[in-house]
């Protein structure tokens, strides 16, 4: 085993509209990092996103989910440089937290001398603990379209090809919005109908994002996104605009950035420039391909898969 490793995690969008807390896309926007095992101390740098205002200190969340798993592993390293070079906009529901966790797991599994390989399944089991629910760390360990689940034996998730036809946009704001905020305005029951209507559309979302086709059908809701429009309006307002002239906007994640779920081909720019001037003054438009492969460690003796 080496002391050195370099992890790539990209981007995530959760939700997807109606499958809450159980489905999510791997965007091909990336954060990398490098780690080594160092005689002593702790030293991080960042780059790019979030330098200047990250907390380079134990209280960094890679570092917290890299001792976490240490804590698992039996392990404790003598010292921990990590270097990061950071893509993904932060607190703006692209999977920003699920990344660093993901990130900082993975590595200490693969620096850690008393294991052989990275254990998949572990993996997603302590970093769904660490971020609360499995849909972002899902679709960040494995890319493609990701389902995840919660039971009796534990967590589990699995991952599929998206259409070719499909093209991630995503609409970013200025503004940042915390996960906690954006759960607590979410109500603790939910009428009959608008379970079975979401229940039905996240069967119809699988089929849309495999085959490029529905994708505006599919892409309805009734539990989760108007219940937070207290907390960001003009996210609300843009998902309006854009589904009332046929573009599958949805919020993604807890927001407040908005996920267009576009289509390539022949009119595909002009579709990514209609839903361009939609855009609010000060926001960010960033069409995306999907990531298939998902979170990656590289290290000098070879690249080997999260999976």
């Amino acid at each position: 085993m080496t002391d050195r490793v370099s992890v790539r995690v990209p981007a995530t969008s959760a939700n997807l509209g109606p499958a809450f807390d159980c489905a999510g896309l791997a965007l091909a926007r990336h954060d990398v990092l490098d780690f080594a095992v160092v005689p002593e101390g702790l030293a991080v740098e960042i780059e790019g996103v979030g330098a200047g205002e990250l907390p380079t200190d134990e209280s960094h969340l890679v570092v917290r989910a890299f001792r976490a798993a240490c804590a698992e592993l039996g392990w404790t390293p003598a010292g921990l440089h990590v270097s990061a070079r950071n893509a993904i906009p932060q607190g703006r529901g692209m999977g920003s937290s699920a990344a660093a966790v993901v990130a900082g797991v993975l590595a200490a599994w693969a620096l850690c001398p008393d294991v052989d390989a990275v254990d998949g399944n572990a993996v997603l089991r302590l970093t769904t603990e660490l971020e609360g629910h499995p849909d972002n760390v899902a679709a960040c360990l494995l890319g493609g379209l990701t389902l995840s689940w919660m039971g009796e034996r534990g967590v589990g998730a699995d991952s599929l090809p998206v259409h070719d036809d499909v093209l991630p946009v995503v609409l970013v704001p200025n503004a940042t919005l915390s996960t906690e905020v954006a759960r607590g305005l979410l109500p603790d029951v939910v009428p009959h109908a608008d379970a079975a209507f979401n229940a039905g559309r996240s069967a119809l979302l699988v089929h849309a994002l495999t085959s490029g086709t529905l994708l505006l059908e599919a892409t309805e809701d009734r539990l989760h996104q108007r219940q937070r429009t207290a907390a960001m309006p003009a996210s609300l307002a843009l998902v309006d605009r854009l589904r009332a002239t046929g573009h599958a906007a949805v919020v993604s994640g807890a927001g407040p950035s908005v996920l267009v779920l576009a289509r390539r081909g022949a009119d595909g720019d002009g579709e990514v420039q209609a839903i361009s001037r939609s855009a609010p003054e000060g926001w960010t438009v960033l069409p995306l391909d999907i990531d298939p492969a998902g979170a990656r460690v590289d290290r000098p003796t070879g690249r080997v898969s999260s999976r």
